[in-house]
């Protein structure tokens, strides 16, 4: 089992950035595929990014691709979720995400361990 703490969101300017932290407890971080999902007012949670166990392979969604940049440090069990050139519409609650398989799926289904959350707020 893995638990995971999200750090690092907070309130920024349309055209700013901010980096997420995700770190995992326990020594297995490396055998963990991880993505990262958010989740805005009103609406469902949805994708936003993953990464391979390895780090080899990542998948964005569209609407954040170019944008944002995920990344792992497995020897600090930890995610980041680097997001550049932030928009309105990135306002949410991010959530990190982890899976006992190697690959970078997109889908929330197959995330076995959650996050808490931390709040992003982009004003325009």
């Amino acid at each position: 089992q893995v638990q995971l703490v999200e750090s690092g969101g907070g309130l920024v300017q349309a055209g700013g950035s901010l980096t997420l932290s995700c770190a995992a407890s326990g020594r297995t971080f490396s055998t963990y595929a991880m993505g990262w999902f958010r989740q805005a007012p009103g609406k469902e949670r949805e994708f936003v990014a993953a990464i391979s166990r390895s780090g080899s392979v990542t998948n964005y969604a569209d609407s954040v691709k170019g944008r944002f940049t995920i990344s792992r440090d497995n020897a600090k069990s930890t995610v980041y979720l680097r997001m550049n050139s932030l928009e309105p519409e990135d306002t949410a609650v991010y959530y990190c995400a982890a899976r006992p398989n190697p690959s970078a799926t997109m889908s929330e289904n197959f995330y076995n361990y959650w996050g808490q959350g931390t709040q992003v707020t982009v004003s325009s």
